[in-house]
């Protein structure tokens, strides 16, 4: 028997998550095979008219091409599935492998190597920019194990926070992007963290269910140079098949200047992949009621509930601040109580604490008002 929850959710990603029209095409991409999704959506494409194009990989297969690729093997690779992205109108990439550390043991050299060819070429210079795009995760028991709940509690979970209606939290988020769109600085506050910035100028997105799902953020950028301070992530962040847990940073100018974790020497040694590795791209606040917890995977932890990410690496075209970076990663703050709690001011008002809004205009992003 069908789940309607499946069918449901191909239906959103294929009408309002990439708003497919007829004619147009879109490459459904999934990495581990999902054919029940994967079917509903290539039914969905066809209902609204679109063409629907499948490539499906196996990350066990990628981490043999990974471990024994050359530049010029990776740079032809490129090549080809650029040809093809450049040729779609859009594109929903479906993640559900088996194991979160699959590439753990794949060296850094060829990750780096990964991302300055197929991730740069393909992803950065194409699909983002010239394409309507979406990208999710598929439950399975590996995802559940993470999130420390039954499978069964986990699939129940995902299709609440996959489901809920986006519109009305679009419509809600208009209020927190109208307000960061006339903020200068930023001041967080909480254990381990004091850190201000400005945000001036630049210009703040909704995320309310078209490119992420599940969804529920609204980003902005710090102006390059303006980072100053310290914070303290306390939430675990996989990178590279290694999940870095105490990550510290301190900032001046911008610039991280120490970095600590489990794994000092690894995690350095990312910042060090490039000038623009030790600059912040992206400052985000996550809002989406159903997730209050992180599962190591990021899709998921950067939208918690009363949370916010702070990402070293390379900016979004649409909240641009001249940082450019092959990483961009999303590392997440809970401010909850229960995680420590916190304070968000712009320009000196307290606008958030521990994880609530506490100004008028905001109320309707405080999770009882988005279920």
């Amino acid at each position: 028997m069908k789940d309607p929850r499946i069918q449901k959710l191909a239906k959103n990603l294929i009408n309002y998550s990439v708003k497919l029209q007829k004619g147009e095409k879109v490459l459904i991409e999934n990495f581990g095979l999902q054919r029940e999704l994967v079917t509903a959506l290539v039914h969905e494409a066809y209902a609204a008219g679109g063409y629907p194009f499948v490539s499906l990989k196996d990350q066990q297969v990628d981490r043999a091409l990974l471990l024994g690729g050359q530049e010029e093997q990776f740079g032809m690779m490129a090549e080809f599935e650029a040809n093809v992205m450049s040729k779609m109108d859009a594109y929903i990439g479906l993640r559900s492998g088996d194991n979160i550390n699959e590439h753990a043991d794949v060296p850094d050299t060829q990750m780096k190597l990964h991302g300055r060819t197929i991730g740069q070429k393909v992803h950065r210079d194409i699909r983002v920019p010239k394409t309507r795009w979406v990208v999710l995760r598929y439950p399975n028991s590996s995802m559940a194990q993470l999130a420390k709940m039954s499978t069964e509690a986990f699939e129940d979970f995902y299709f609440d926070v996959c489901n809920l209606d986006y519109g009305k939290m679009d419509k809600a988020m208009d209020a927190l992007a109208d307000l960061m769109n006339q903020t200068d600085e930023v001041r967080i506050t909480g254990p381990g963290t004091d850190l201000v910035f400005s945000i001036k100028d630049i210009p703040a997105v909704k995320c309310a269910g078209e490119m992420n799902i599940p969804d529920g953020e609204v980003y902005t950028a710090p102006v390059r140079d303006s980072v100053n301070g310290t914070i303290t992530y306390n939430t675990p962040s996989p990178y590279n098949g290694f999940t870095f847990e105490n990550v510290v940073l301190t900032f001046k100018d911008g610039k991280i200047i120490e970095a600590a974790a489990n794994d000092t020497e690894r995690i350095n040694s990312i910042f060090d992949t490039d000038e623009g590795a030790r600059f912040i791209g992206e400052f985000a606040i996550g809002v989406n009621p159903f997730i209050q917890h992180p599962m190591q995977d990021i899709l998921f932890d950067e939208k918690i509930d009363g949370s916010f990410h702070f990402t070293p690496g390379q900016c979004y075209d649409d909240a641009f601040n001249d940082n450019h970076s092959n990483i961009h990663w999303d590392m997440v703050n809970i401010q909850r109580p229960e995680y420590g709690g916190g304070e968000m001011y712009f320009d000196g008002v307290l606008i958030r604490k521990d994880g609530r809004f506490v100004i008028e205009a905001l109320e309707g992003l405080n999770p009882e008002n988005l279920k």
